[in-house]
C-alpha cells in the first residue's frame, strides 16, 4: 500500500518537515514521555491490526514494540496511531507519531524528497491481483475490459495503470479512500478486482464474505519493500530503529530465540554472542542504550523469524510461506550487517 505522495505536500512544507526533523533529538523525547508513538495502519491482518479491545498485533506493531523494547525493556510502552495511506507520511513529518511502521513501501521519491528515511527491510512482498474464481481468470493478462477496486492515494494506481498500459489492456478503476473501503467494493460486486500488495491481498482475503471463493492471481507486477520510516536528520534515531530490526535478523541467524536467549547469555563463550548480548561490553552506548537493548528486544519481542511465524507463518489465517523473506543462507534474501 503505496502513497502518491507527491500530492500531499507543498515544498514547504516537506523543508519545514526536514529542518523540524533534523533539530529534534527523537530518543530523548520518547524517554521523556515513557513510551513510542507508533503510526499503523486502519487494519490489516498479519501487518497492524487491533482486535474488538483494542489490542494491536502484527508484524508492523512487533517493530515498534521491539524498539520500545530496547529503550525501555519494555515492549508494552508503545502507543498506536491508525492512520490512511493519505495520512501517515504528515503525521510523521508534524511530529504526530514517532515512527511510521505502516507497511510502507521504500521508494526513491520518498527517500529523498520528503524529508524522511527508510530504516531496514520487514517484509519484501509485490503487488498483485485478487479475483472471484467465478470470473474464470487465471492470469492478470486475461483482465482486459476488467473494473479494478483500489486505494485512493496510493501508488497501487501507478502501478495499475503502468500494467494496464504495457500490456495495450482497458480497465475501469474504483478507487476509494480506505482500504476496508476497497475490500467492501470489492466483496460487494462492484469490481471485478482488488489490488494491492500481495501480502495484503492474502491480509484482507480473511475479512471477506467467502475467502475461499478467492484467488490470487501468479502476477507479481512490482518490487515493494516495506519497513518503518522516521523524519530525516536524527540519526541517531534512524540507527536504533535500524538495527533492532538487524538485531532480530541476526539472532534468528545465530539460533537465539525468546526461549533460550536468558540461557544463551548465562553460557555464551562466543565473543560475538556476549557482545550481542550485552554479557561483556557496551555496545548500547553509541545508539543512547543500555548494555542488554539487544536481549531486551529478542527476550520481549523475539528474533525475526519467530515475529514473521507468529503475525503471517503457517499457523495464522494469512499463512504466507517465508519465500524471499527468508534469511540469505536459507533461500531467502532477508540479510542484516554484523553486529560488532
Amino acid at each position: 500500500m503505496k502513497s502518491n505522495v507527491c500530492k500531499l505536500l507543498s515544498t514547504a512544507a516537506v523543508a519545514a518537515a526536514i529542518s523540524t526533523g533534523a533539530a529534534a533529538g527523537t530518543l530523548d523525547d520518547v524517554k521523556a514521555k515513557g513510551f513510542v508513538q507508533c503510526g499503523v495502519s486502519q487494519g490489516v491482518p498479519g501487518f497492524s491490526n487491533a482486535d474488538d479491545k483494542g489490542n494491536w498485533t502484527g508484524i508492523d506493531v512487533d517493530a515498534c514494540r521491539a524498539v520500545a523494547a530496547a529503550i525501555f525493556g519494555d515492549a508494552q510502552k508503545v502507543k498506536f496511531t491508525p492512520l490512511s495511506a493519505k495520512e501517515r507520511f504528515t503525521a510523521l513529518q508534524s511530529g504526530e507519531i514517532d515512527i511510521l511502521s505502516r507497511n510502507t513501501t521504500w521508494t526513491y521519491t520518498r527517500d529523498v524528497s520528503l524529508g524522511l528515511d527508510f530504516t531496514a527491510t520487514n517484509f519484501y512482498d509485490g503487488q498483485g491481483f485478487m479475483v472471484r474464481k467465478d470470473l474464470g481468470v487465471e492470469s492478470a493478462l486475461d483482465l482486459d475490459g476488467a473494473t479494478v477496486c483500489t486505494e485512493q492515494g496510493t501508488t497501487t494506481e501507478l502501478n495499475m495503470a503502468d500494467f494496464f498500459r504495457k500490456h495495450n489492456m482497458s480497465y475501469v478503476p474504483v478507487v476509494v479512500q480506505k482500504a476496508d473501503e476497497a475490500v467492501s467494493a470489492y466483496d460487494s460486486g462492484r469490481c471485478d478486482v482488488y489490488t494491492t500488495d500481495k501480502s495484503g491481498l492474502a491480509a484482507h482475503r480473511t475479512k471477506l464474505k467467502n475467502p475461499s471463493n478467492n484467488i490470487i492471481l501468479p502476477e507479481t507486477i512490482s518490487k515493494e519493500p516495506l519497513g518503518p520510516v522516521v523524519r530525516h536528520g536524527d540519526n541517531q534515531w534512524k540507527d536504533l530503529v535500524t538495527w533492532v530490526m538487524y538485531v532480530q535478523v541476526n539472532a534468528e541467524e545465530m539460533g537465539i530465540t525468546s526461549k533460550n536467549v536468558a540461557k544463551i547469555k548465562a553460557d555464551a563463550k562466543d565473543p560475538g554472542i556476549r557482545r550481542l548480548l550485552g554479557a561483556e561490553g557496551n555496545m548500547g552506548q553509541d545508539l543512547g542504550l543500555n548494555a542488554d537493548w539487544a536481549y531486551n528486544v529478542i527476550a520481549e519481542v523475539g528474533n525475526y523469524g519467530e515475529e514473521f511465524e507468529r503475525n503471517l507463518g503457517k499457523d495464522t489465517a494469512l499463512n504466507l510461506p517465508r519465500a524471499i523473506n527468508n534469511l540469505w543462507n536459507n533461500g531467502g534474501i532477508m540479510y542484516a550487517p554484523p553486529v560488532r
